[in-house]
């Protein structure tokens, strides 16, 4: 058994709205930051024979749905459970 974290984010360039309302707060609030980006984190239990064949199947997740090739970023962090 094998728990993977995958932890998804926009490229370099990509507007991220939420980022930046969420820094505008945090600003007015009194809090001085250089940059303030948004990640969704996926953790995802699997059966799999050995810690490269869970890292396939995971990367071939993230390729098919979790991320978007052309907007995102993603690592995947592979933990014996």
């Amino acid at each position: 058994m094998y728990e993977a974290v995958v932890r998804v984010s926009l490229k370099k360039g990509v507007l991220d709205p939420e980022a930046k309302t969420i820094q505008k707060s945090l600003e007015r609030l009194g809090f001085d930051l250089e940059d303030l980006s948004t990640a969704d984190e996926y953790i995802i239990d699997l059966e799999a024979d050995s810690e490269e064949d869970a890292r396939q199947r995971v990367d071939e997740m993230c390729e098919r749905l979790l991320t978007n090739p052309v907007i995102h970023d993603y690592t995947v962090e592979i933990r014996a459970a």
